[in-house]
């Protein structure tokens, strides 16, 4: 039976995009990872810039992989270590199914 595995969402700040490739990078993920432009809302402006205030949104870069369960603490502790208080947020959600088609 194959072990369980999660998906882990980040949302980086565009500043931190090349510091969090390489990083995720260096764990050399079975799956590799995923990243694509998203727009950040939230209710809070701390952080924004004034346009972005404005316009209700922020400019990201998301990040997504698939991690077995064995290699999720692991993954969650690199990057507390390497981007505490950064503003990365992330999620973990369990998979169901994933394959090729």
């Amino acid at each position: 039976m194959n072990s369980k595995e999660y998906l882990v969402t980040l949302n980086v700040p565009l500043s931190l995009e090349e510091a969090v490739v390489d990083s995720l990078l260096m764990l050399e993920s079975e799956h590799g990872f995923s990243s694509f432009p998203v727009n950040s809302h939230d209710h809070k402006n701390e952080g924004l810039s004034l346009a972005e205030q404005v316009t209700g949104r922020q400019k990201k870069v998301r990040f997504q992989m698939y991690v077995p369960e064995d290699g999720l603490a692991q993954l969650l502790a690199q990057l507390r270590a390497e981007f505490s208080g950064s503003g990365i947020k992330y999620w973990v959600l369990p998979v169901i199914e994933n394959g090729v088609i």
